[in-house]
């Protein structure tokens, strides 16, 4: 068991505002409440990089730029250039979507070469990145083998869920993550996070970044629940 700060807990949230119809005064909202809580990245739709980096310009809240979002449905290219206009314009964390259809295909040397790109163009630009596989649609086993290509690519983090899908993160998915992609990529839950014990939980799985769009009721709750200030999870 761990004890953590308060500061420490919120340090794990990715604050997002992903609607199709948020308005800017929504996301300058949603970077004032990272500011206020502390919280690692805001977590928004690629085109709202630049707004999103000039407003929290001299903070350490990271801008985190969704690729191919919800669906991963695009090339290679579209992705690689998505990526690459996110970052010109502020960005410092990506997080993409894989291809679900070449999952399902098992073309696993396209997913290791999509892969392999993004994580390039991050890693030479010294932005974090971080890969969703969207578990709500895949198997076991097909979640097992991007965990191994992710094990050799070494993306910042694999992540679960776009909470666009039927279902979102799960301890069970986490777990599963963790264990077969080792200590060398960490694992991002997200989707249908919304209480405090819930984000323990995650946590006590092997979640080592949660994105959830309640993460100012769960650092309040948080807060109630705190001895001397910490958490033990």
């Amino acid at each position: 068991m761990t004890t953590y700060t308060i500061d420490q807990l919120a340090r794990f949230i990715d604050h997002t505002n992903l609607k199709p119809y948020a308005t800017k005064a929504d996301i300058r909202l949603l970077c004032m409440e990272a500011k206020d809580y502390h919280f690692k990245m805001v977590a928004i739709n690629q085109v709202q990089s630049e707004l999103c980096s000039e407003v929290l310009a001299g903070t350490d809240i990271n801008v985190g730029a969704a690729i191919s979002f919800p669906l991963g449905q695009t090339s290679i290219e579209a992705k690689i250039a998505e990526t690459q206009d996110a970052i010109k314009n502020g960005a410092t964390e990506i997080d993409y979507v894989v291809n679900i259809t070449e999952v399902k295909e098992q073309n696993w040397d396209y997913l290791t070469d999509e892969m392999k790109k993004i994580v390039a163009i991050c890693r030479a630009d010294k932005v974090v990145s971080k890969v969703i596989f969207e578990n709500a649609y895949l198997t076991d086993e097909e979640k097992i083998t991007l965990c191994g290509i992710a094990k050799i690519v070494k993306p910042d983090f694999i992540k679960t869920s776009t909470g666009f899908a039927p279902t979102g993160a799960t301890f069970e998915d986490v777990k599963l993550m963790k264990a077969h992609v080792g200590p060398e990529v960490k694992v991002k839950a997200a989707g249908g996070i919304r209480d405090a014990e819930t984000f323990k939980q995650m946590i006590a799985c092997g979640a080592e970044r949660i994105g959830t769009s309640s993460g100012i009721a769960i650092i309040e709750a948080l807060k109630k629940e705190a001895v001397d200030g910490t958490i033990t999870i």
